[in-house]
């Protein structure tokens, strides 16, 4: 967390940030520049990330994909993939268990962003949301799309939700552990769930400077539409 005085005032809650995205997307990368640029700024920050801190039972969860369906660990690199066997299963059966694993997962996102706003930090920006695997869900059902728009209204909105778009190729080339057909089908239901919860703000395939001008500029906006302090416009590197 970034240590300087607090701008939005104790009675006033953290902005909450989130960044979402198929994996290779850039996140990381985009999360590191605009904490490196809200903190030169005076900002307090928080840095959370969904699969450590928010996913319910992670552990059992990774252990099941592992020795069920022989899922292979990490996120492999260029010239080394790994077989990623997990969210690309889509048997019947786990879906259903998505459904409610993803609503515990809500309810617990409500609680660590209620403990996280008690430290009282300016903006909590957070790797990844409920959106990542909301978009992994069969949209096409009417019983999902219901359940949904209950898990969307359930759980805090962020004042800004990024959806970084990419080049699917190059991030499949960056990172190589799930076949190309299921992420361009990855990127596709991330377009349908922003269309359908209409509050996910789209940052275009840029090339890198561009994409953390864009992201910056985005957050830029937001100051200015809510009247809160302007951070600077330099971006950092």
């Amino acid at each position: 967390m970034g240590t300087s005085s607090s701008i939005n005032g104790e009675n006033q809650r953290p902005m909450l940030v989130s960044f979402s995205g198929v994996d290779g997307s850039g996140k990381s990368t985009q999360i590191a520049n605009l904490l490196a640029h809200l903190e030169a700024s005076g900002r307090r920050t928080l840095s959370l990330a969904f699969w450590d801190n928010v996913v319910v039972g992670m552990r059992y969860r990774e252990g099941f994909v592992h020795k069920v369906y022989g899922s292979e660990k990490g996120v492999g690199a260029p010239g080394r993939p790994v077989n990623r066997r997990d969210k690309n299963v889509r048997k019947w059966y786990l879906s259903v268990v998505r459904h409610a694993l993803y609503l515990l997962d809500a309810l617990h996102l409500c609680e660590v962003l209620a403990r996280a706003r008690r430290g009282n930090p300016d903006v909590i920006i957070i790797d990844r949301y409920i959106y990542d695997e909301l978009a992994n869900l069969p949209l096409e059902r009417f019983l999902t799309r219901v359940f949904i728009r209950f898990i969307h209204r359930l759980v805090p909105q962020p004042d800004i939700a990024y959806l970084l778009d990419a080049d699917v190729e190059a991030a499949h080339a960056r990172k190589p552990e799930y076949p190309l057909d299921f992420m361009h089908q990855c990127r596709n239901a991330y377009f349908k769930l922003a269309e359908m919860l209409g509050n996910l703000s789209v940052i275009p395939a840029l090339p890198l400077e561009q994409a953390k001008t864009a992201v910056v500029s985005e957050f830029h906006a937001h100051d200015r539409k809510t009247g809160a302090m302007p951070v600077m416009d330099t971006v950092a590197a």
